[in-house]
């Protein structure tokens, strides 16, 4: 018994990866936003008062005028039609993770049969579908499956093409018949507002008259690519998006010698395809380069106000994943799809600006100096208090795997400043400064300056899973496969609470002391929660032993991460500012277990199906051969090997025991808790492993590590 099928997908990629990749044509500056309905267009199509009040709703959040929309409607199918579209959809992200769509044809028929292009007003604003199938976590039953799209003006819409046409693409909310949301978009659009307020709230106090509030995010996006004909002979990464088996080969990434390394010509030629996608769809796409494991790359945009930034991530996951196809290649966006190498993660950087003025940005005035230093103690007064509603918004299977791991940050939340920042958090606690980089004396806010803060004054610290990072915060924990929605949600919401505590402190202050009142509130805020400041590593053992004397939580299964949901105070927060209810909350909880549960249970059951069926019959016919050239040897009177062929066929022989039991244990455990699925599969692997470096290597069924990793 040989396995073919495996060493045949070896030498076609062999000659796949050494072929010149076809030349395609080259990403231009001509190319960015083509296939968006951009301000520009809107000016093109639409008459000026209609390009102005939509406008508006996009910049600063106006209601839209309903009777606006016909001409909107008007303006976007004509466009639409002139670059091929036939279909139009209401694009939007249900609860599942993902994005949805159902496509409409432009085609109506007038009374005498002729074929028509219509799309109204009523057309682009709202829909109707199907919200029966989706999770909705028992908002809706099968009985109740009426749900509702509606138009988000402030998402522009965009043009989708296959190969044989084009569909127009218009970003929505989605919600039930009842009204609550369904989707990720609903929420995260609440909380923006409620932030927006929060924020204006607070320059206010500073004596700031009113501007636009932006928050800003830039999502960093991890990924791996391993070639087709792998992906094909692993029922494991087809069936759960990560590799069930697999024993870690001599080398995977501890030479350190993929990150920033040289980019393959395949895999470029991918990259700039995916560029070329990308920048028709209005989406900046700046950065690429090798990650710090082999085969796992990223990609990085230019940062947009968040809403955009969140469509665009969800964009930038099936464009890579769509252009993989086409290259012979799949994109993976597990949060682990191989054992013991890094992990994917998406880094969420989140800012916020009013006006023009940036808040987590020291400035070069002690009053800039007083908004920012207000602005980052807000946050970590809101990290502090609410860091499991953070967590619980990263949990889940995939990442579990990942959190805590060799390259990823743990599942307890703290805050890196750097050790300048945290000298000024110091200083302003005791209210002196002395032996530091800062002048002597008393540090008083809104009158000493700040020392010198370049962008950025402190070093990385790649292990904190909440880094400042000189203007912004980078949110480490999301998983790659995950939506930014959630976490920047919460992110908001627990920021405008912070932002409103401290505005309702200040508005009891004297106008005439209010620099002394504002000190003694920040001085009082960084006395309360400084706990969840830590600089130092955040993989080593010692932090979790410290992090556990600070009271810090640590929730590192999903099971434990996803309860917060369920707490009174955090729900009372989220149903306060109006961005979840009771209900819309509940329901966020039941579909993250059941889509836990669902996922544990589909991983044992195609473990147990590749362990039985793909290496169980490898393992016996390797058993069998290692026993008949014992048998032989015996026979022949050979006085040399028989112990060599004895030791070999015991040590398989008791691999094979070791998989049937954990095969039987799995069978049972499978519909029983996850920690007993957790374990279960963790002696399975583990017998599988074994194997893989005991049976014939020309025998073995599953693609390798070291083939998956390197050969592409």
């Amino acid at each position: 018994m040989s396995n073919s099928n495996r060493a045949d997908a070896v030498n076609l990629i062999a000659v796949r990866g050494g072929t010149p990749p076809m030349p395609g044509t080259a990403v231009s500056m001509d190319d960015f936003g083509e296939d968006v309905f951009t301000p520009g267009v809107m000016q093109q199509y639409l008459p000026k008062d209609v390009t102005d009040a939509l406008l508006k709703t996009i910049h600063f959040g106006r209601p839209l005028d309903p009777a606006l929309a016909g001409d909107v409607a008007s303006a976007m199918k004509r466009w639409a039609l002139e670059r091929g579209a036939t279909h139009f959809t209401h694009w939007f992200q249900p609860l599942n993770g993902g994005t949805a769509e159902k496509h409409d044809a432009f085609l109506e028929l007038s009374d005498d049969g002729k074929a028509l292009m219509e799309f109204s007003g009523k057309n682009l604003i709202g829909g109707e579908t199907d919200a029966s199938s989706f999770p909705s976590g028992g908002l809706r039953c099968t009985f109740e499956a009426r749900g509702y799209t509606a138009w988000d003006p402030t998402s522009p819409a965009f043009i989708k093409r296959h190969s044989n046409g084009a569909t127009l693409c218009i970003p929505t909310a989605f919600c039930s018949f009842t009204g609550e949301a369904l989707d990720k978009k609903t929420p995260l659009l609440r909380s923006i507002q409620s932030l927006n307020r929060s924020t204006t709230r607070l320059m206010r106090c500073f004596g700031l008259p009113e501007a636009r509030v932006m928050v800003t995010l830039g999502a960093e996006q991890e990924y791996f690519l391993i070639d087709k004909l792998f992906y094909l002979q692993r029922p494991d990464l087809m069936q759960t998006g990560r590799t069930l088996f697999g024993a870690p080969p001599p080398k995977h990434q501890q030479m350190e010698d993929h990150y920033f390394g040289s980019i393959k010509p395949r895999v470029l030629a991918f990259m700039t395809e995916v560029e070329r996608e990308l920048w028709k769809l209005g989406i900046p796409a700046k950065t690429r380069h090798n990650e710090a494991a082999p085969a796992q790359f990223e990609i990085a945009p230019r940062f947009e106000e968040l809403n955009l930034a969140v469509d665009h991530n969800m964009l930038i996951m099936e464009v890579l994943r769509v252009v993989a196809d086409r290259h012979d290649l799949v994109c993976l966006m597990h949060e682990k799809p191989f054992f013991g190498v890094n992990g994917s993660g998406k880094h969420c950087n989140w800012s916020i600006d009013y006006g023009d003025l940036s808040l987590l940005k020291p400035g070069s005035d002690p009053h800039r100096n007083a908004i920012f230093l207000t602005a980052l103690c807000a946050v970590i007064r809101a990290v502090d208090l609410h860091s499991d509603m953070l967590r619980a918004v990263t949990a889940g299977a995939g990442n579990d795997h990942r959190l805590g791991a060799n390259e990823a940050p743990p599942a307890i939340i703290s805050i890196f400043l750097g050790d300048q920042l945290t000298e000024v958090i110091e200083q302003i606690e005791t209210g002196s400064v002395t032996g530091s980089k800062c002048r002597p004396g008393a540090l008083k806010i809104g009158a000493d300056m700040l020392p010198p803060l370049p962008r950025d004054a402190t070093d990385r610290n790649r292990t904190s899973p909440f880094a400042f990072t000189g203007n912004k915060f980078e949110f480490r924990a999301p998983g790659s496969g995950q939506s930014c929605s959630a976490v920047n949600m919460v992110l908001n919401t627990i920021v405008a609470e912070s932002f409103d505590f401290i505005s309702g402190e200040l508005e009891k202050v004297d106008k005439e002391d209010f620099n002394n009142g504002l000190q003694k509130i920040l001085q009082q805020i960084i006395r309360n929660h400084k706990r969840v400041i830590f600089n130092g590593d955040n993989y080593s053992k010692e932090w979790v032993i410290e992090a556990e004397k600070r009271g810090l939580p640590n929730l590192r299964s999903t099971i434990e991460a996803i309860e917060p949901l369920r707490s009174p105070a955090n729900q009372e927060l989220m149903v306060r500012y109006g961005v979840l209810s009771k209900s819309e909350l509940d329901s966020r909880y039941e579909i993250l277990l059941e889509e836990y549960l669902r996922k544990l249970r589909i991983e044992a059951g195609i473990a147990l199906e590749i362990a039985r069926s793909m290496i169980n019959p490898v393992a016996v016919d390797e058993f069998n051969r290692l026993c008949a050239a014992l048998n032989q040897a015996v026979q022949a009177g050979a006085t040399h090997g028989i112990s060599a062929l004895k030791n070999a066929a015991g040590r398989l022989g008791l691999s094979l025991d070791e998989l049937n039991a954990a095969g039987d244990e799995l069978k049972v455990a499978i519909t029983g808790e996850p920690t007993e699925i957790l374990a279960a599969l963790e002696r399975l692997r583990r017998a599988v492993d074994t194997l893989e470096y005991q049976v014939d290597d020309a025998r073995w069924p599953l693609p390798k590590y070291r083939e998956m990793l390197f050969i592409y």
